[in-house]
């Protein structure tokens, strides 16, 4: 049975500490930090900050950080440890004005988002025009493999077998780990392409980011295919009329 984020959030703490994950401290918090520091935004909101972990991280360099998440244990959690501010709230309807911000994050969230195009619609919104929607997910072959009798198999000469199911159609998956059990959302990559372009928004950078210690046991394995994707949109500026 899911659980969810609220009964969740005590072990998710737990997890997580203060590095994260592997996915978090090895592969994406270097690559989606360079992004927003060398947009020159001087506010960021992040969509499902969670504890606030990147925030704090974000704040070391950006003026104005905002996390927003709807799991009130966790927002109590980034408020003790400060370095934004943190707003009660769900991505498909975020409480500010249109154009309050110069970025936007999405750093592991989509997954999450019952409603991910009402939260992307909104999610650009927000955005100031030519502002950035920086976005980190896992990868669509990743999420289509957790599969209920499970995707992944070790074969004897220590590779990994990979099952991946009903890829073209959305759909819930429950994700449990470490006394961790909610739900996370499978859509096909061209989901998230056809969402953001339908919204106007012009693609600026893509990566498939690799571990940043290839030496690491977990990056090792990481590195042997695209676990995780970053994209970075710009939401353009209204044309100037003659």
């Amino acid at each position: 049975m899911v659980l969810g984020w609220d009964q969740s959030a005590e072990a998710w703490l737990t997890v997580m500490g203060s590095t994260g994950d592997f996915s978090r401290f090895g592969v994406l918090d270097a690559p989606m930090l360079k992004r927003v520091v060398s947009s020159g935004a001087q506010t960021v909101l992040d969509v499902g900050c969670g504890e606030g972990r990147f925030c704090r991280i974000m704040s070391e360099h950006v003026p104005l950080v905002t996390g927003l998440d709807p799991t009130r244990k966790l927002l109590d959690q980034a408020r003790l440890l400060g370095g934004a501010t943190y707003v009660e709230g769900h991505a498909e309807a975020l409480p500010f004005d249109d154009g309050s911000f110069h970025c936007v994050v999405s750093y592991l969230s989509l997954i999450d988002i019952p409603d991910a195009k009402a939260g992307l619609g909104e999610m650009s919104r927000v955005l100031k025009p030519g502002g950035r929607l920086l976005i980190a997910n896992l990868a669509s072959w990743n999420t289509a493999s957790q599969t209920r009798d499970g995707g992944w198999d070790r074969l004897d000469d220590g590779a990994v077998r990979i099952t991946v199911d009903r890829y073209l159609e959305e759909h819930a998956f429950p994700a449990e780990w470490d006394g961790i059990s909610i739900e996370n959302w499978h859509r096909p990559l061209s989901f998230y392409m056809q969402a953001l372009l339908g919204l106007g928004l012009e693609l600026r950078f893509f990566d498939e980011p690799a571990a940043v210690d290839p030496a690491h046991p977990y990056g090792s394995k990481m590195n042997k295919a695209p676990y995780l994707i970053m994209m970075e949109w710009q939401k353009p500026q209204p044309e100037e009329t003659a």
